[in-house]
């Protein structure tokens, strides 16, 4: 498969899982030429573009990664489903309800296959967790909680999109990289309203403007009447944790680390002595990862420990007609996206319950 890279710095981080799922890169845009410069140096023999549109038109792609600044993933990968392109986008995948039904309505008429390329799904650990949870090893599902806690006001600065899209809206503005996981663990659940709240802004950005709320915290019920928290704090000052994650179910419970040098454990009932006694999951890790997950040498594995590599490679299995570990289509890549944009409505109406629309009712 021949593909296309628009938005070529994020973009480098794909190269092991494009060739593992038979792609080669054979164009990249972006419009920076120095950033031109160095996809060349990465990729090789590849053609450059400036305009987006004109690689679709000229380069004979069969797919296109889009890992431009957020609110441009909607946008661009509509342009390429008209083409029928096959779509690999960054998260999230888009900025607004009106964006996320424009993109549903693209990709039903289009022939090609959308992905969303949400990699914390593919991390060791929460594959790790998934397996378990469909080993029914935790029972009934009753509880998950996800946090971002990653300040990023330097990094406002240098990408300043974010300012804008992730640290100048109220709300749950980066939910994926949260949801992904705590939905793929609830294989077909889906959240059907949310409400939010935030603690108020403390900081300023260089020019005097304030950020967001620094913490925002959104609670949602799913179908199934599972309950979820979802905590966002990019600009509190405090050590980076990135993402943690917890899942309670009526046999068992999972905590992750929540520091670099932490541990993930675990309590089971049928893996556990008594119900006072931790279990670290590196213990068990080798023996329940899926087979995709263990065949990957760690050299191979490219960005953000692996799930990258997984990530796209999944998406060219998917896109060649082949079964994918997980699926990442478009109404999957709505339950992730569609929930954060209610609860930037939510905040804004003092923290009122709020219905999630279902996308698979609106074609």
């Amino acid at each position: 498969m021949k593909i296309g890279i628009v938005g070529t710095r994020r973009g480098k981080t794909f190269k092991a899982g494009i060739e593992s799922g038979g792609g080669v890169v054979t164009a990249v845009c972006d419009v920076s030429d120095e950033a031109l410069s160095g996809a060349r140096e990465h990729w090789g023999d590849v053609v450059c573009y400036n305009d987006y549109e004109q690689m679709l038109d000229d380069a004979g792609l069969d797919a296109v990664i889009v890992s431009t600044p957020m609110h441009l993933h909607a946008p661009q990968a509509i342009i390429a489903l008209q083409r029928n392109i096959h779509v690999y986008s960054e998260v999230s995948a888009a900025v607004s309800i009106d964006q996320c039904r424009e993109l549903v309505a693209a990709v039903a008429r289009s022939d090609a296959t959308y992905w969303m390329g949400e990699n914390a799904i593919y991390q060791r650990h929460n594959v790790t967790i998934r397996t378990l949870v469909q080993r029914g090893c935790f029972g009934t599902l009753t509880f998950a909680d996800g946090e971002y806690l990653h300040e990023l006001k330097d990094l406002n600065e240098r990408t300043p999109w974010r300012r804008t899209w992730q640290t100048g809206v109220r709300g749950i503005t980066y939910p994926t990289h949260q949801l992904g996981p705590i939905l793929s663990w609830l294989d077909g659940d889906r959240i059907v309203r949310v409400c939010c709240e935030g603690s108020g802004s403390h900081f300023d950005d260089p020019r005097g403007e304030a950020y967001h709320d620094d913490t925002c915290v959104m609670l949602a019920k799913t179908e199934r009447g599972v309950l979820i928290k979802i905590r966002i704090d990019m600009i509190s000052e405090r050590p980076s944790v990135t993402c943690t994650y917890q899942l309670q179910g009526t046999k068992g419970v999972y905590e992750s680390a929540r520091a670099k040098d932490g541990t993930h454990r675990f309590w089971l009932e049928d893996h556990c002595e008594d119900k006072e006694t931790w279990r670290d999951l590196d213990e068990i890790e080798d023996d329940v990862l899926p087979g995709f997950w263990s065949a990957a040498a760690t050299d191979m594995a490219g960005g953000h420990g692996g799930s990258d590599y997984h990530a796209v490679r999944d998406f060219l299995l998917a896109s060649q007609g082949e079964e994918p570990w997980c699926s990442i289509g478009i109404h999957e890549a709505m339950d992730m996206t569609i929930p954060g944009l209610v609860s930037q409505a939510s905040i804004e109406q003092d923290g009122a319950w709020l219905e999630v629309p279902d996308s698979r009712e609106w074609h």
